[in-house]
């Protein structure tokens, strides 16, 4: 990594911790509600992020750590925010996280090769991310609410997902192609890592201007 990417990665890391410390000091007024998994989740992700930084992967690659266990935990936490809590169809998240586990199969099928990010099986999870995320705005659009989206949680965490997952879909579903030309995938690294930079701040943010009650 260059300089800047370095810095950036690192600074990533301290505001996913400033998000789950938001969170936690939120956590009273929210803890009778469904978004107290918010903060548990927040706070999960930043130790893992941690460990991904500094632990010790004797026995596991770090590749294998992401793409078998933080990412399917980022993945499936947010089909069920998305699916089962905001748009209410819990069986719709069951179906969309067994889709999702299944596509591992063809992944370790035909796909193994890649040693970094199984590209199949995040471009395959972020399409279903996608299909909640327009579901979500189409729901945003239309309620009756929409003109104080300022103090709806989900507005903030859906731009937050938006700008992260779904912007660096192209990145991850490309990797190994993009590798061959590293001016191009040193700009989308750069992207990736501000983007999840701002997308940790609207976590943050979701619970300090957000008032959804629900």
């Amino acid at each position: 990594m260059t300089d800047f990417q370095e810095f950036i990665s690192r600074s990533m890391l301290w505001v996913e911790g400033l998000a789950a410390f938001i969170a936690l000091f939120h956590y009273n007024r929210i803890k009778k509600q469904y978004w107290k998994f918010f903060v548990f989740y927040l706070i999960l992700i930043f130790l893992c992020e941690a460990f991904g930084r500094w632990g010790n992967f004797t026995y596991f690659s770090k590749a294998k750590y992401y793409n078998y266990f933080v990412m399917p935990i980022q993945f499936i936490f947010f089909y069920w925010l998305y699916a089962a809590k905001s748009l209410k169809k819990p069986k719709l998240f069951f179906i969309l996280s067994a889709i999702y586990l299944l596509s591992f199969i063809p992944n370790e099928l035909y796909f193994s090769g890649s040693k970094i990010v199984f590209a199949f099986n995040y471009t395959f999870g972020c399409l279903i991310l996608m299909l909640l995320i327009v579901m979500e705005y189409y729901k945003q659009i239309t309620s009756q609410e929409i003109l104080n989206f300022g103090r709806n949680r989900m507005f903030y965490i859906n731009l937050g997902v938006t700008l992260s997952y779904i912007g660096t879909l192209p990145f991850f579903a490309l990797y190994s192609p993009l590798r061959k030309h590293l001016e191009i995938w040193n700009i989308y690294f750069d992207y990736f890592l501000i983007s999840g930079i701002v997308m940790y701040i609207l976590f943050a943010s979701s619970f300090i201007w957000g008032k959804q009650s629900s």
